[in-house]
């Protein structure tokens, strides 16, 4: 009983804290503006299922995507075998999905050798990490923090998966010599249970409840400090898939609001919705953290630092100063930042900072070519140019500013309704006195 009774405090305390993380976020993403009507539940259906559970896109890297893949699916499992642990301990039974025969047992199995697997990837992964320079973790954007919460949060999924086969092993063991039903199978736990046959029972039991409790109260620990950590994206990953725009990556989309005065001017009598007399004038583009969209701020949580939207990006290879992976986390961090005042004082808030200037500088963001190249090799289908163009039209359209090239073809455009700098009389004067022949 007083176990129940302590396991059930420390359930409600881990609801608690994630509850308030969650409302938290919530709120922020509030003040986010609009970016897509959802739709086409089937087609993100199964976009999710083959981006997002099928892992395609982390098999352009043969070895370490597998390895990835391995820890996903094992993780999948293995949570199922979590859901047990915590109907175990609320009504204080054992093994209470044994209900299910078969199935509980290829579950069980499942998660005992996933557990193996993801345990040594994980050490190949800090192995990486440690001892090997791996060019695409670097960058000025990866502050020594970073590095950190990297090693710290595979050392807990480390320890997860040694817990879990500690736990399995003991109460193998523990069954096993006392002759009682082992519920489950443990194709793993049941090797590693011969080299404890010297114990008493009394020991292996005390080993299991060590275990069992050092793997619950990890997965509370964990659950609650993934949303401060780069590792959100284990919670994020999924959705941030699923809601994923589903037009071709090379479609820019149009802001409703120049979009709605363009087709007022072409057509005064046209049947496209104008906006209310009383709204309130709306920003164009992006200048801080609350104009972005709210796929953005999204993808901003989702994102991984893996990097390898910044190793294929053809500005940074030749050595320009834009990473596109540095544009999503500065997006991430000034909301951080910024978030406090914004909550209390809505959108009205004003630190005196931005993300322009003080977080992208102007020269990265002129730096992309919009090749998409970022978004194509993103693993969970974030969307770096989207972003930046946000960017771009908050620089030309608020403040005027742009690359001296660009201001030119603007002014020619104006003047003479084409990019070039020659009138429309004047353009193919280049051709004149040139023989030209008659097909």
């Amino acid at each position: 009983m007083l176990n129940q009774i302590l396991f059930a405090a420390a359930l409600l305390i881990t609801l608690g804290v994630f509850a308030f993380t969650a409302n938290r976020y919530y709120k922020l993403f509030k003040l986010t503006r609009p970016a897509f009507p959802v739709r086409d539940f089937g087609k993100r259906f199964l976009l999710m299922l083959n981006v997002a559970l099928g892992q395609t896109k982390m098999f352009r890297k043969p070895f370490t995507g597998a390895m990835h893949a391995l820890v996903f699916w094992g993780f999948c499992v293995i949570l199922i075998g979590s859901i047990e642990m915590v109907i175990d301990g609320l009504w204080g039974v054992e093994r209470s999905l044994k209900v299910l025969g078969v199935l509980h047992d290829i579950i069980m199995a499942s998660g005992d050798i996933f557990a193996l697997i993801v345990a040594i990837a994980i050490v190949v992964f800090l192995g990486r990490r440690l001892f090997i320079h791996v060019k695409r973790f670097e960058g000025i954007e990866m502050k020594h923090i970073s590095h950190l919460d990297a090693k710290v949060a595979l050392s807990i999924i480390l320890l997860l998966m040694l817990t879990l086969l500690g736990m399995n092993t003991s109460y193998v063991a523990h069954n096993t010599l006392l002759g009682e039903e082992v519920f489950g199978v443990y194709p793993v736990s049941q090797f590693f249970a011969q080299y404890f046959s010297g114990f008493s029972a009394d020991t292996l039991h005390i080993h299991h409840e060590i275990h069992w409790w050092a793997h619950i109260l990890l997965i509370f620990f964990f659950a609650n400090l993934l949303p401060y950590s780069k590792h959100f994206h284990v919670f994020m990953s999924v959705p941030n898939v699923f809601l994923s725009r589903l037009e071709p990556l090379g479609k820019l989309p149009n802001m409703d609001s120049v979009t709605r005065e363009v087709k007022l001017m072409m057509d005064p009598n046209t049947a496209f919705a104008a906006a209310p007399a009383d709204a309130p004038i709306e920003r164009f583009g992006v200048k801080d953290a609350e104009d972005a969209s709210w796929k953005n701020y999204l993808d901003s949580l989702a994102c991984t630092e893996c990097g390898r939207c910044t190793s294929v990006c053809p500005a940074n290879i030749t050595g320009k100063k834009l990473s596109p992976r540095k544009i999503v986390m500065d997006l991430r961090a000034r909301m951080k930042e910024k978030s406090k005042g914004l909550l209390k004082e809505g959108k009205t808030f004003d630190d005196g900072r931005s993300l322009i200037r003080d977080f992208i500088s102007e020269e990265e963001l002129w730096a992309c070519t919009t090749c998409n190249a970022c978004a194509q090799e993103c693993p969970i289908n974030i969307n770096h140019p989207t972003l930046i163009i946000d960017m771009r039209r908050y620089l030309v359209m608020e403040e005027g500013s742009a690359p001296g090239e660009l201001k030119a073809t603007f002014n020619n455009i104006e003047n003479n309704g084409a990019p070039w700098q020659y009138s429309p009389q004047d353009r193919l004067v280049w051709a004149e006195g040139l023989e030209m022949n008659k097909i």
